[in-house]
């Protein structure tokens, strides 16, 4: 058993956290504030590399491990989440849904310029849409529609909380084109945001995760051509389903990095803060807090490096992943509040960044599957 990092996945880690410090830390509050989306910064990821990660350097990607890839995630997430989960969809779900399943001209034509998160020298991201209204956790219940019309699919419907709704060029959109066969009637389909039909509504006014890029989009009689099918007819669930296994590592590494923001921030605060005549770091109580949140951040990392290491070896990373994701997500949530409460009353205020990081951690519980799906797909593996 390994526990050490390559001079590789060091030199990702360093860069990773170069960059938030240097480049997200800046303006992280106001962008926060203003739900600005963090454009440049998206940008400046796709020059290191960090859009297409563990894509193949054929197609634009870095051609890198998952492993590097959740030490990126986890430095950039300790400073902004919101660019972070931009960095997380087009990584984990659009760039290796292409990866995996799309034919060659489809990578070609869409994964090329989405690892490399520019086109023309444009920003060019996707998105991953699979809820609807009605169609959270029971992704099953899909009511977005795509008629087959012999060359094209007629798509209708409506998508909800998506993640780079309004800035991506490309979308991944799962539908329903034979309603009487239940989860294998539905197909996934590339879908350019630029086509007639497509309609991007307000974006969404979040608790957390402000600065990220989250619309409602809608889908009127959009016309998509066959070519732009990913796998076979009715492979359109499985597809999501093997895709949002790997994005859960994602956004475990995301939920890490909240958590080991969250610890970062309260060990350098209680060096300092004083107390009763002394720094707080000297009262047990909150060396306690400290040392417990060491204790758990690092038991989320150990998950989250697990199950990259068996997705990058092949193995099935089904249980291990939603074990990452459901951990390092409540770890988060747990570890951000101790450091709002570590800080007291300065916790409570923006200028300390723990108060953003407690809000940004409750997303982590809920998207790309709840805890309670987490749980659902836990206990069904083990009692296989």
């Amino acid at each position: 058993m390994q526990f050490q990092l390559s001079e590789e996945q060091l030199m990702i880690q360093q860069a990773a956290r170069d960059f938030a410090r240097q480049q997200c830390l800046p303006g992280v509050i106001e962008r926060d504030e203003k739900q600005q989306f963090p454009k440049e910064q998206v940008l400046q990821l796709a020059d290191l590399g960090f859009m297409g990660m563990m894509v193949d350097p054929a197609y634009g990607g870095a051609g890198l491990d998952t492993v590097s890839y959740v030490l990126a995630m986890e430095e950039i997430s300790k400073v902004d989440a919101s660019t972070s989960v931009c960095m997380s969809v087009n990584n984990s779900l659009v760039c290796y849904g292409l990866q995996e399943f799309g034919t060659e001209e489809q990578k070609q034509q869409y994964l090329t310029p989405l690892a490399r998160g520019k086109k023309d020298n444009e920003l060019y991201i996707g998105a991953f849409m699979l809820s609807e209204p009605e169609a959270g956790s029971d992704a099953t219940s899909q009511r977005t529609t795509a008629e087959d019309m012999g060359d094209y699919y007629l798509l209708n419907g409506t998508k909800n909380w998506i993640t780079n709704g309004g800035t991506a060029s490309v979308y991944l959109v799962m539908a329903q084109t034979d309603p009487a066969k239940g989860s294998k009637g539905i197909n996934c389909l590339i879908v350019e945001k630029s086509w007639p039909g497509v309609v991007v509504a307000a974006k969404e006014n979040k608790m957390g995760i402000r600065a990220s890029d989250t619309h409602t989009v809608m889908f009127n009689d959009v016309k998509v051509p066959k070519k732009n099918r990913v796998g076979a007819d009715g492979f359109g669930f499985t597809f999501a389903m093997k895709t949002l296994a790997g994005g859960r590592i994602g956004i475990a590494a995301q939920a890490l990095g909240i958590a080991s923001g969250s610890l970062e921030f309260s060990t350098q605060y209680a060096k300092t803060r004083k107390a009763f005549g002394t720094e707080i770091m000297n009262h047990q109580i909150i060396a306690f807090k400290l040392a417990d949140m060491a204790t758990r951040v690092d038991a989320a990392r150990l998950l989250c490096l697990k199950s990259a290491w068996q997705k990058d070896n092949g193995m099935d990373y089904t249980i291990s992943s939603s074990m990452a994701k459901v951990f390092s997500s409540e770890t988060a949530m747990w570890a951000s509040t101790e450091a709002v409460q570590i800080h007291g009353g300065y916790g409570y205020v923006k200028e300390y960044h723990v108060e953003r990081l407690m809000r940004d951690a409750k997303i982590t519980q809920i998207y790309e599957g709840t805890s309670e799906v987490q749980r659902i797909v836990i206990s069904r593996g083990i009692l296989k």
